[in-house]
């Protein structure tokens, strides 16, 4: 197989359906959207500027109008949505969840963009919306972004949204809830997990309340200040929440997606200026990961 053909013909009979297609009108001819696709999988997987991408997939500027075109009319979210479903119907996904974030440098080529920072977070579906900071922030490693990320039991994603690096994790939690939604057959999407698995970030009197309301388990650990502020109420403090240590241990697999995930040079540091372009390259990847799962199911 070339090295840049990227998708098994199993891979790709998942996804194109959802893809753009002529419109048999006159004009320029369509260009092939399997070699769109690979090309963009090969520059965010080398880590490329886009005017290198080799010119086995054509003009540079084409790959990347489809690109953007697909990131702002969240195609990417749509085959997503499809290759969940279908992993849903074949009973393929563990709804204990595990929910985290991975802080991705920003290039210089990727900073020098106008950025309206200093507002409070108004975070919402970023899928199509451009936030006025472009998703980049200052943090302790200097310009970032953070990927959060809510996978389900085997570390493939579900749900996956971008913020500036030094936004905290625990206020993210809630909207990528909100956003979770697996189509059924028949009936209404799944929006509730079983069980979530998150690190001490995630402890808040909140977020367990909201799971608890929704009957949701949450397999989250005390850190030791609040361990000791409930210990000096005394009987006041209540009891300690419930926490299942064994399977804590199973959170392990967002560590390794987000491994998975860096093995792409274009998203371990990020040189796209616009979140919205750099979050869909992050959904590709999803995509990447599901197709490939349900191509390897007999």
């Amino acid at each position: 197989m070339s090295r840049f053909r990227l998708l098994s013909d199993a891979q790709w009979s998942l996804i194109e359906g959802l893809l753009p297609r002529p419109t048999g009108r006159k004009g320029r001819p369509f260009a092939d959207a399997r070699t769109m696709v690979e090309a963009i999988i090969y520059r965010y997987r080398c880590g490329i500027a886009w005017r290198d991408l080799p010119e086995v997939f054509g003009k540079w500027q084409t790959v990347w109008t489809w690109h953007h075109r697909m990131a702002v009319d969240g195609t990417w979210d749509q085959v997503l949505s499809r290759l969940t479903a279908a992993a849903d119907a074949a009973g393929l996904i563990d709804w204990s969840l595990s929910v985290d974030s991975t802080i991705a440098r920003a290039h210089q080529h990727a900073s020098n963009i106008t950025r309206h920072t200093g507002a409070s977070s108004n975070y919402k579906n970023s899928s199509t919306l451009e936030p006025l900071d472009h998703g980049i922030g200052r943090s302790r490693g200097g310009l970032s972004t953070k990927v959060h990320q809510l996978v389900e039991g085997n570390g493939l994603p579900l749900v996956i949204a971008i913020t500036a690096g030094q936004a905290g994790d625990s206020p993210m939690l809630l909207p990528l809830l909100a956003e979770l939604r697996v189509q059924r057959p028949t009936g209404r999407p799944r929006t509730r997990p079983d069980a979530l698995r998150g690190d001490k970030a995630y402890s808040s009197r909140a977020i367990r309340t909201h799971l608890r309301e929704r009957d949701i388990t949450a397999v989250i650990p005390q850190p030791s200040d609040q361990i000791g502020h409930r210990k000096r109420r005394g009987s006041r403090g209540g009891r300690p929440p419930a926490f299942d240590a064994d399977d804590y241990k199973n959170r392990n697999v967002i560590e390794r997606r987000f491994c998975d995930l860096k093995q792409w040079r274009g998203l371990a540091t990020r040189y796209d200026k616009l979140a919205t372009t750099y979050r869909a390259a992050v959904v590709l990847n999803a995509v990447i990961a599901w197709s490939r799962q349900l191509s390897d199911t007999p």
